[in-house]
């Protein structure tokens, strides 16, 4: 369990956790020389139970604000500390509504220096602070007497806070990647680079190759050491030191994180929701500039609430912090805000969404989004965006916003039915959703071919404006591919068809395919009209067109044009030709001049027969040339093309 200090200079925090820990936590010359603390200083201490517990001693001094707040981020208990012959002072105030913006959830107050105040004092000031910390999250916390000079109190201080470390739980380390908040960093003669800081989530491991974020800067984890010993791994909820190999003292200091490489990625844009202090004389306007502390790092930014807006003293509103600097920020981070002079605590509260987006998108879908976002159980969270992303959900951005490990995020895409496209970005929907777009094909394809009897099927990208418009077309066409490996639908190529659709063999259709496809392989690349092949083979146009398209739904022809039909063996000599054409191309593009004169056919022919390639995904057009699709090969005793 990590406890924070908090209060007024000269309070006696520092005396007092010398007096539980034996462990002077003023390190510095000048802290020694002037007796106050001006950086954060630590201890430990081994209770009765075995539980080891981390003291993070802050300064108390208005000037050092800033190294307080980077002392108090990630902590699990608070031990505010007020001296009775002073009473409550303004760092008391400061100090306490910061335990409670980080939601610190547990703590206890100890009333310091209580041998030189009469009993009368004691319960006056035991009174205020009663007052000042109702309605904050130190609001039932117990009020020890103590002074570590006479060690009145001390014990009983002692073992209140060994019962709570007793009852602690812990920060869980299974199901979130690791993530280590950097408070101080120095140099050991032979070890190199050497970092303290608190493991926010996670368990890191000797040997373990991280990211020191927001920089980027791969590390590799040379030593860990944990009050004092070197130790082989360390848990979420401890404080260790870390020696970085891979990085120099120039590169890293306070502000940084150690992450497992899959959350490093920095943000300049954060969503968060914001509670002004009540104790603020005005309203907080938008674009006033302040003082962002997240972690223990510390930067400029703008407070974004709208032109013309504001938020009231006492109020909670969602808002946008734009950043002068990137910052390594998840949702859930708690972070504090301090004025543009960083002379006061101005509110802070919770990063919603640390990846805002960088298009606009429809204010009430956003709402949606921010309000499913500012769940804290990550399941909730999820059910609660799939239902507001009509583009799909963004499931890799989803786990590093969340800090969730792949085995985690697996058993929640499963528990709320998500079914996945793509892999870059990889995309999820509620399996209702893909459900109702494929029955929607399905209607339209139906529809299609009730109005249309020779109807082969539509093209995708037909389909995809009709029936799901805001969708990326390449997900609707993998969603088609699901579609037609449940065996519901039937690709060739561009066109989408129905099964069931395609046409019964009839026996006559064989004799009278004998007698056709001599003709059309004669014919060659010079495709000719059916009333040709009909008036050549005495067969009425009319039976010749509707075996034709019977055969066409069986892939032993193709419809180059309208009224023009090929063989399967002419399609895969053309194909190879385009081929050809392409390798003599550079960057593989031709045109449709340089085809036709392949070909020896005319332009009109040659375009038909090079769109025809296009709706079978044969060819690509782009512009005013075309390139053969990687990978395609005709297989013509299969009668179909891959």
């Amino acid at each position: 369990m990590i406890i924070a200090t908090a209060g007024h200079i000269d309070h006696g925090k520092t005396t007092l956790v010398k007096a539980l820990t034996g462990v002077d936590t003023d390190r510095l010359p000048e802290e020694k020389k002037r007796g106050i603390s001006i950086d954060l200083g630590f201890a430990y201490w081994d209770t009765p139970d075995g539980v080891t517990v981390g003291f993070v001693d802050v300064p108390g001094h208005e000037r050092f604000v800033r190294n307080m707040l980077a002392g108090v981020c990630g902590i699990d208990y608070a031990m505010l500390v007020v001296a009775a012959d002073d009473g409550v002072m303004p760092q008391t105030v400061e100090h306490l509504h910061i335990i409670d913006l980080l939601n610190v959830p547990r703590g206890i107050v100890a009333l310091t220096k209580a041998d030189r105040v009469p009993a009368e004092r004691l319960h006056e000031v035991a009174a205020q602070i009663r007052v000042l910390t109702a309605g904050t999250s130190l609001a039932d916390a117990t009020i020890v007497p103590v002074s570590a000079h006479s060690g009145q109190g001390v014990a009983g201080l002692r073992d209140a806070l060994a019962e709570a470390a007793r009852a602690h739980h812990g920060q869980r380390s299974a199901g979130r990647n690791f993530r280590y908040a950097v408070d101080r960093a120095f140099t050991i003669a032979g070890s190199g680079t050497v970092v303290t800081g608190t493991i926010f989530d996670g368990t890191v491991t000797v040997g373990d190759r991280l990211v020191l974020s927001p920089r980027g800067t791969e590390v590799r984890i040379r030593g860990i050491q944990k009050n004092g010993q070197a130790a082989r791994h360390a848990n979420a909820g401890e404080r260790c030191g870390l020696n970085l190999a891979g990085v120099g003292l120039e590169d890293v200091g306070r502000g940084d994180w150690v992450v497992a490489p899959l959350i490093h990625a920095p943000a300049q844009r954060l969503d968060v929701s914001l509670r002004l202090l009540n104790t603020e004389a005005a309203e907080l306007k938008h674009w006033t500039p302040v003082h962002l502390h997240l972690g223990t790092a510390e930067v400029l930014a703008r407070v974004a609430i709208g032109r013309g807006a504001s938020v009231a003293p006492g109020a909670c509103a969602v808002v946008q912090l734009r950043l002068e600097s990137p910052v390594a920020a998840l949702q859930g981070d708690r972070y504090i805000l301090r004025d543009q002079a960083a002379r006061r605590t101005l509110g802070g509260g919770l990063v919603i969404d640390p990846y805002v987006p960088r298009r606009r998108i429809d204010p009430a879908l956003r709402a949606a989004q921010i309000d499913a976002l500012a769940k804290g159980d990550a399941a909730d969270a999820l059910r609660a965006l799939l239902e507001c992303s009509p583009g799909g959900l963004d499931i890799g951005e989803f786990q590093r916003r969340h800090n969730l490990a792949p085995d985690r995020l697996d058993s929640l895409l499963r528990t709320a039915g998500v079914i996945e496209f793509g892999k870059t970005p990889r995309l999820g929907f509620p399996r209702a959703m893909v459900g109702a777009i494929g029955e929607r094909v399905i209607a339209a394809l139906e529809a299609q071919h009730g109005a249309d009897p020779r109807f082969l099927g539509a093209d995708i990208a037909t389909v995809a404006r009709r029936c799901a418009p805001r969708l990326p077309q390449p997900i609707f066409a993998a969603m088609l591919r699901m579609l037609m490996h449940e065996k519901k639908l039937e690709l060739n190529g561009s066109l989408v068809s129905l099964p069931r659709l395609r046409a019964s063999v009839r026996s006559s259709d064989e004799a009278l395919w004998q007698k056709v496809v001599p003709l059309l392989d004669a014919a060659g690349f010079k495709i000719p009209p059916i009333e040709e092949v009909a008036a050549v083979a005495n067969i009425k146009q009319a039976v010749l067109e509707d075996m034709l398209y019977r055969k066409l739904r069986g892939g032993d022809v193709y419809l180059v044009g309208p009224g023009r039909f090929c063989s399967r063996a002419t399609i895969a000599r053309l194909v190879a030709l385009a081929g050809d054409v392409a390798n003599e191309q550079p960057g593989g593009q031709f045109t449709a001049a340089q085809f036709r004169d392949r070909c020896g056919v005319n332009r009109k022919l040659a375009i038909d027969i090079l769109e025809c390639m296009d709706r079978h995904g044969i060819t690509v057009r782009e512009g005013n040339v075309r390139v053969v699709r990687k990978g395609v090969a005709l297989m013509e005793e299969e009668g179909h093309h891959v």
